[in-house]
C-alpha cells in the first residue's frame, strides 16, 4: 500500500526506506505484475506529478525509480496515442504532462536515481535518463521509439541525449530508433553506470543511501547548478515537444500505430510533404 503522503497514486507504487529513500515503482497493470509498465493515461499523469510531491515531501532525501517484472518501462499505450491523434483536448493534456515530466524531474530539489533493466522505453525512459544518477543493467535495452511511431523525438531526447553522448551518437540512435544496451549506454556516456542485472537494485540503493547520507545542501545545490545546462536547453526541448505533438495530428502516426498493432515494419509515405522548410521558393537556400 502506498505511503499516506503518496496515497493518491494508483499507477505508481511508492514505498519509503531508511535514510529518506523514496522508492517509486512502475509496475504492470492489475494482477500481472510481470508485465511491462505501459504509459497509459494514468501512468503518464502520475509520472509527471510524482516529482513535485517528492520535492515537497519533508522526509524524502532521494528518489529511486525502477520498473517491475520484465523491464523498466514500455512505450506509450497505443489507445492513448490514438486518442491523441484524434482529439485535440487529449493531445493538449498529454503535451502539458510531457512538458511537466521533463521540467519536474529537472527542478526536483532531491536527487533522483534510476535503476533500468530489460526494455526502457517511453515516458519511463524520460525519468530514467534525466535521473541524476542513472544505472542500467548491462543487458538493458534503451530505445527512444518516437520516429518508429511516426513523430519527432520529443520528450527528453533533444534536451539531454546530445549533452550526454554527443550529437553524432544522439542522431544515430534517435533518427534510427536503434536500441542501446546498458553496457553500450555506459560506454558512450548515456548512463552513469552499467552493472550486471543481479547487482542493479543493490547498487542503486547503495548510491541512493550515499546521496541521502551526504550533505543535503551540498548535494541539492550541486544538482541545481548542474541542471542549468538542461535549463539552457529549454527552448530546444520546447521546440522538439511541439514538433512531436504536431506529428500526433498528422498521417504518419496512424501508420506507426497500425504497424505496431500488426507487428510489421511501418510503410510511411515518401516525398516531401512540407516543401522547402525555410520558405525559399527556389528550393535553394544558398542561391544558384
Amino acid at each position: 500500500m502506498n505511503d499516506p503522503f503518496y496515497a493518491h497514486y494508483r499507477a505508481l507504487r511508492v514505498q519509503r526506506h531508511a535514510h529518506g529513500i523514496v522508492e517509486i515503482v512502475m509496475s504492470g497493470e492489475g494482477a500481472n505484475k510481470s508485465a511491462l509498465a505501459t504509459a497509459n493515461a494514468d501512468m503518464h499523469r502520475e509520472l509527471a506529478q510524482i516529482w513535485r510531491d517528492v520535492d515537497r515531501d519533508p522526509d524524502a532525501r532521494v528518489a529511486l525509480i525502477r520498473g517491475e517484472g520484465k523491464g523498466f518501462s514500455a512505450g506509450g499505450d497505443l489507445q492513448l496515442v490514438e486518442d491523441m491523434a484524434t482529439h485535440f483536448d487529449v493531445r493538449a493534456r498529454v503535451w502539458r504532462e510531457a512538458r511537466d515530466l521533463v521540467y519536474n524531474v529537472i527542478n526536483c530539489s532531491k536527487p533522483v536515481v534510476s535503476a533500468m533493466h530489460g526494455p526502457a522505453v517511453g515516458a519511463g525512459l524520460v525519468a530514467g535518463l534525466l535521473a541524476d544518477i542513472s544505472i542500467a543493467a548491462k543487458t538493458a535495452r534503451i530505445i527512444d521509439g518516437h520516429t518508429r511511431l511516426g513523430v519527432a523525438a520529443g520528450d527528453h531526447a533533444a534536451i539531454v541525449w546530445p549533452l550526454l553522448c554527443g550529437m553524432a551518437k544522439a542522431k544515430y540512435y534517435l533518427l534510427l530508433c536503434e536500441p542501446v544496451s546498458g553496457e553500450e549506454a555506459e560506454r558512450i556516456g548515456l548512463v552513469s553506470l552499467a552493472v550486471d542485472e543481479s547487482d542493479l537494485l543493490p547498487k542503486a540503493f547503495e548510491v541512493a543511501a550515499r546521496l541521502a547520507n551526504g550533505s543535503q545542501t551540498a548535494v541539492r545545490w550541486t544538482k541545481y547548478a548542474l541542471n542549468n545546462w538542461l535549463r539552457m536547453a529549454g527552448p530546444t526541448f520546447d521546440t522538439s515537444l511541439a514538433l512531436e505533438f504536431m506529428g500526433f495530428a498528422g498521417p504518419d502516426v496512424r501508420e506507426g500505430v497500425q504497424s505496431l498493432r500488426e507487428r510489421r515494419a511501418p510503410d510511411f509515405p515518401g516525398g516531401d510533404p512540407f516543401g522547402d522548410p525555410f520558405g525559399d521558393p527556389s528550393g535553394d537556400l544558398f542561391g544558384p
